[in-house]
């Protein structure tokens, strides 16, 4: 029988009460299945219910066959090691005690001599060449989801659940996870942003406050039905405002009639031209055929009203995010950054950045790529003062704001609004409020505290206290932006750079979102031999 997941009247509600999803009705095959919403929809959400993770609020989940999910927070312990990932570790402890002599006959009855091949191959498919006794905290962010995936896939099983698989990696390891789902012959579920993972998917489910929507084929294909369902919604719009705009009409217009035959019958009835019996009967009449067509009026206005703000409730919904930035008024020639043979690093015997010069000038775009492990983001951090050169100096000679994909600007305990007015002392609320309604946070939202934040969110409202001010800095620093983000915010991100007048300095492993940034430079770091 084939391996299949099926979710029927699915609801689940967070420990507050709070509604995630309500009554999905959904159904996985030997496909591979993207899962997209935007921050908050409940992607991971999906996937640790049907993972069994958690228990749903109401509804059922039936499972035909074994899953297995990749965690992004497989590192729990400090003395964690990669055997750990694989649930592996005594099996190697006794295949080495055996191997040093030190095993009775009961311990090699147990030995799985199998492990410790079994380990490195999966870790070889996954473009991870490591022992498998080596300390998770030794690996770079990068080399532990490539352990976390090679220890879900070595099991084989029917259903592959992987929640954002690619954050963390380089270019390589995104290449690596990737090239694993192509030749990947079963199910596989995936909660990512990642457009080009995305693109290898046989088909999109997007989760979203109207439910749960699945559109066959890839990315693309995925885009050009919601560009088509968006354009169908604002039709919808129009002639929902159309046909209430027609039923007030209607209802003023009876009014203005009534109002006219009203006064007529009073002034016939002011001439004496009839009986009080006859004058009593008609407007009895006449008020019973006003009433039943009032209600019918009325009925008619209100399905009208309900349908209009159905149609713009769902406008709401599916209507892409928007962050607008005003121009920071960088002149062309403006010297913004000079670096001058910086050497730094964590290390004063093996700098990771050695003799490096570097001018920006003016609204210059400028890409900082290279490996993992190869001082990006140690660079950043020299440049931005959180790290002292060991040799050379950084000058930066205009206002600058550092994004990075944890936001640390944000303090947790504050609302958005009071990080704003914090991060910008002269504005004042209303000031805060404009601004965060700019980049997407209204009304209520401003009052919510960062530390209930999801990632995308998180970013969102970094972008908003760090650019929202007038005028905004004239360099933005942003260090892998994209990790956290939902599909709808990384437009809304890319839409607003696009527009934006100063000079950007950027890290990032998404390639498709270097390319919307078109940066005039690359500098590339070379990788750096371990120590």
């Amino acid at each position: 029988m084939p391996a299949s997941v099926s979710l029927f009247r699915l609801s689940y509600s967070t420990p507050d009460r709070d509604p995630v999803f309500t009554d999905l009705d959904l159904g996985f095959g030997c496909e591979r299945t993207g899962i997209v919403g935007r921050n908050g929809a409940g992607k991971s959400t999906l996937l640790r219910l049907i993972a069994g993770d958690l228990a749903p609020s109401s509804g059922q989940v039936h499972i035909k066959g074994s899953v297995a999910m990749m965690r992004q927070d497989a590192v729990d312990r400090p003395e964690a090691t990669v055997a750990d990932l694989f649930g592996l570790r005594a099996a190697l402890e006794r295949v080495a005690r055996a191997e040093a002599g030190q095993a009775d006959a009961d311990l090699l009855a147990d030995t799985d001599w199998t492990a410790p091949a079994r380990i490195e191959a999966a870790l070889q498919r996954c473009g991870l060449s490591v022992a498998p006794l080596t300390p998770l905290a030794a690996l770079s962010g990068g080399q532990r989801t490539r352990a976390a995936l090679a220890s879900v896939i070595m099991a084989e099983p029917d259903f592959l659940l992987l929640d954002e698989p690619t954050n963390n990696l380089d270019r390589a390891g995104r290449e690596a996870v990737a090239e694993l789902l192509r030749g990947w012959a079963r199910g596989a579920i995936v909660a990512s942003h990642d457009r080009t993972l995305l693109a290898e998917m046989d088909a999109i489910v997007e989760l979203s406050a109207l439910g749960a929507a699945r559109y066959g084929g890839s990315l693309s294909d995925f885009r050009l039905r919601k560009k088509t369902e968006r354009e169908a919604a604002q039709r919808d719009l129009a002639h929902a405002e159309k046909t209430r705009d027609a039923a007030a009409r209607r209802a003023q217009d009876a009014q203005e009639r009534k109002n006219r035959k009203d006064g007529a019958g009073h002034r016939a009835r002011a001439k004496g031209g009839q009986s009080k019996i006859q004058f009593d009967f008609a407007k009895g009449r006449a008020e019973a055929s006003d009433s039943a067509g009032a209600r019918l009026r009325d009925a008619r206005r209100d399905a009208a009203d309900a349908a209009l703000s159905e149609a713009r409730e769902k406008i709401e919904i599916m209507q892409p995010l928007r962050m607008d930035i005003a121009p920071t008024g960088l002149p062309e020639g403006k010297t913004v950054l000079r670096l001058d043979r910086l050497t730094g690093g964590y290390d004063p015997h093996h700098p990771v950045i050695r003799d490096l010069s570097l001018t920006v000038t003016g609204p210059e775009r400028i890409a900082i790529a290279g490996p993992n492990g190869s001082g990006k983001t140690t660079l950043l951090g020299l440049i931005t003062g959180q790290l002292a050169p060991m040799r050379g100096r950084v000058e930066v000679s205009v206002p600058f704001a550092l994004l990075d994909q944890h936001v640390g600007m944000l303090a947790p305990e504050r609302t958005l609004s009071g990080n704003f007015r914090h991060l910008n002392p002269a504005a004042d609320a209303r000031m805060a409020h404009a601004a965060l309604a700019r980049f997407g946070f209204r009304a209520a939202d401003a009052r919510r505290r960062a530390a209930g934040l999801s990632g995308g969110e998180r970013l969102r409202a970094g972008l908003a206290c760090a650019l929202g001010a007038t005028p905004p800095p004239m360099l933005l620093i942003l260090d892998e932006p994209t990790n956290h983000l939902d599909l709808d915010s990384l437009a809304a991100l890319e839409a607003a750079l696009a527009a934006y007048d100063g000079a950007v300095l950027i890290v990032s492993h998404d390639d498709a979102f270097v390319r919307s940034v078109a940066p005039d430079r690359v500098i590339e770091l070379p990788s750096r031999p371990a120590a």
